[in-house]
């Protein structure tokens, strides 16, 4: 981390979190961040479900949630980046304060409800993304909608011709009865709407699925073969967690999606999980505690052909990035991986 950088990570966390949020993407859109521009190398280069990553380092969604810093993100050194959630109407989310830091354990709780300008705003920014970067849409539910499974075929038939890739959120904790979604009958009725949506395209672009970490093994199991039905592109594995366990902050107790540190070991062991249910047939991203190069590579490893970040960057800032992509092509060569694909799965035992 630069002096500049740390300095203003130093400001940043003496703010509230939401303003400091902003202002991050202030300084981001006024060039006061340096970014690196591209990482990639025939080791780091790899595909997920099509699509050609520079790296497989990519940005979670929930950080630019209304793509206004695309040009200067898909600069900052990430594979991929991904906005949003995105939902049919724009909707304020959940009442102040709803996101805190947990600093001594390098975490975050938010609680934000899917708040967003809507797909129409959102979809107007995307159709001006910058060339040549990868950049892929969440899609939400309006919490007062009356068919929430519509609301995510509606956001993709609007916005997917500007996006390279959507990833459908049913396992957000903070927008009420959600998760709901994700049991076997709703969750096909569900995809299947989606996948209509994504026929009707005049480019159609892979499909993920996004789960939480708060998941039986038969639930994981029943969800690897639904999506495997329903001709998904992938599963994202996973989203923000319900439980707390050993947490030292005061904010610990805070209702919400606890992220971060505390995260990993169980968001890692859903992706193992899920990688045994698929059977590799389904490309998987891991998410979740994903803070160093050694951690990206465990998720690799456990059978993510990529990864995403978001809560480290609190701590770390955005010259994080780099270090991970950089750090991951050394711990690739180091175990004589010419690629990231041939890394994928090979530590799978340690976790199931």
């Amino acid at each position: 981390m630069t002096p500049l950088e740390r300095a203003g990570l130093a400001l940043l966390h003496r703010m509230a979190p939401e303003r400091a949020h902003g202002l991050s993407l202030t300084a981001l859109r006024a060039g006061l961040v340096p970014l690196p521009g591209a990482i990639t190398s025939d080791r780091l280069a790899t595909d997920l479900a099509g699509l050609a990553l520079p790296n497989p380092v990519g940005l979670a969604a929930g950080y630019d949630k209304n793509a206004v810093a695309l040009g200067p993100l898909a600069r900052a050194g990430f594979g991929f980046v991904e906005v949003g959630a995105a939902t049919p109407r724009p909707q304020p989310g959940n009442p102040r304060p709803r996101l805190f830091r947990l600093s001594e354990d390098r975490a975050a709780i938010n609680r934000f409800g899917f708040n967003n300008e809507g797909m129409v705003a959102i979809g107007a920014r995307l159709a001006a993304r910058p060339e040549g970067a990868v950049v892929g849409l969440n899609l939400g539910a309006n919490k007062d909608s009356a068919d929430r499974a519509a609301d995510f075929a509606a956001v993709l038939a609007h916005c997917g011709a500007h996006v390279d890739f959507a990833t459908v959120n049913v396992s957000s904790p903070n927008t009420e009865r959600l998760r709901d979604l994700q049991g076997r009958a709703a969750l096909s009725a569900l995809l299947a709407g989606v996948m209509a949506a994504r026929a009707g395209l005049a480019r159609p672009i892979p499909v993920f699925l996004k789960i939480a970490p708060d998941l039986s093994d038969a639930e994981i199991d029943e969800i690897a073969g639904v999506a495997l039905e329903a001709g998904i592109s992938g599963i994202v594995a996973t989203n923000t967690t319900l439980a707390r366990g050993e947490l030292t902050s005061r904010h610990a107790g805070e209702a919400g999606g606890l992220s971060g540190a505390p995260l990993f070991a169980r968001s890692t062991r859903v992706l193992a999980r899920l990688s045994v249910a698929t059977g590799g047939r389904l490309p998987l991203i891991g998410v979740g505690g994903v803070g160093s190069a050694e951690d990206a590579y465990a998720k690799i490893r456990a059978g993510a052909r990529a990864v995403q970040l978001y809560t480290a960057l609190v701590y770390g800032g955005l010259g994080l990035v780099a270090q991970i992509v950089q750090g991951l092509e050394g711990l690739l060569a180091r175990d004589g991986f010419a690629n990231v694909a041939e890394a994928v799965g090979t530590g799978r035992d340690e976790w199931v």
